[in-house]
C-alpha cells in the first residue's frame, strides 16, 4: 500500500493526512519543519502528552484553547501555577480535563525552567537528540526511535511526566528532529532543504 494520498492539488502527502481535512494545512505548514522556539517546543510536548490515549485531530482542534489556557505554553507562566490553576482547568470544558495531565504539564514547566537554566534553552537539549537521516528505517514504518528512547529516559530521569518513547517521537516527528515524511511526499524534500539550512541551537 502506497505511503501517499492525493492532496487536494493532486500532490501526494503522507497517508494519514487523509484522517481529516484539517490535517493537510497542518502537515504542509508546520509538521516536520525544525523549530528552534523554546516556547513552541514546549507546547508540543505539552499537547503530546495531552494526545496521549485520543487523536491528535481531537488536540488540534482544541489547539487554540489549550494556548489560553496555559497562557500560551509560556515556561516561566506555567511553572508557577499553583492549585487554583488546576481548578481552573479542570473546569475548562475547551481543553482535556485530565487531572494528571494538566499537572504532568505544571511539573514539566517547572522541570523545564531548571533544564533551561542548565542547558541554556529547550531547544540546545532537544536539539541534542536530533535524528540522522541515516540512523532510520523508512519513513512512517516505527513508533520509537532510539533517539526518542534516549531522550525519553533522561526527561523521566530528570522528573519529567507523560514523556514516553512514543510520544518523544511523536513530538521530534512534528518538530523536525527526523524528517518523516514519507518518500514520495510533496513536503519532504522541503523538510530536508529546511534541516539542512537550519542552524542547531547551543
Amino acid at each position: 500500500m502506497s505511503e501517499t494520498i492525493p492532496g487536494p492539488d493532486g500532490l501526494p502527502r503522507c497517508r494519514w493526512c487523509q484522517a481529516a481535512p484539517e490535517f493537510f494545512e497542518y502537515h504542509d505548514t508546520e509538521w516536520g519543519y525544525p523549530v528552534a522556539d523554546d516556547q513552541r517546543l514546549f507546547e508540543k510536548l505539552c499537547l503530546e502528552s495531552f494526545q496521549s490515549g485520543l487523536s491528535w485531530r481531537t488536540i488540534l482542534a482544541k489547539r487554540e484553547n489549550f494556548r489560553a489556557a496555559f497562557h500560551g505554553f509560556d515556561i516561566e507562566r506555567v511553572a508557577e501555577f499553583t492549585d487554583k490553576d488546576v481548578e481552573r482547568l479542570l473546569n475548562d470544558k475547551g481543553i482535556i480535563r485530565h487531572k494528571g495531565k494538566i499537572e504532568a504539564v505544571i511539573n514539566n514547566a517547572r522541570r523545564a525552567h531548571e533544564l533551561v537554566a542548565e542547558t541554556g534553552s529547550l531547544a540546545a537539549y532537544v536539539w541534542r537528540y536530533e535524528a540522522l537521516p541515516e540512523d532510520l528505517p523508512e519513513p512512517q514504518t516505527v513508533s520509537t526511535s532510539p533517539e526518542s528512547v534516549a531522550m525519553s529516559k533522561d526527561l523521566k530521569k530528570r522528573g519529567w511526566k507523560f514523556v514516553g518513547p512514543t510520544t518523544v517521537f511523536a513530538f521530534m516527528q512534528a518538530m523536525g528532529l527526523v524528517n518523516d515524511h514519507a518518500v514520495g511526499c510533496a513536503m519532504r524534500e522541503k523538510a530536508t532543504r529546511l534541516r539542512r539550512d537550519f542552524t542547531k541551537p547551543e
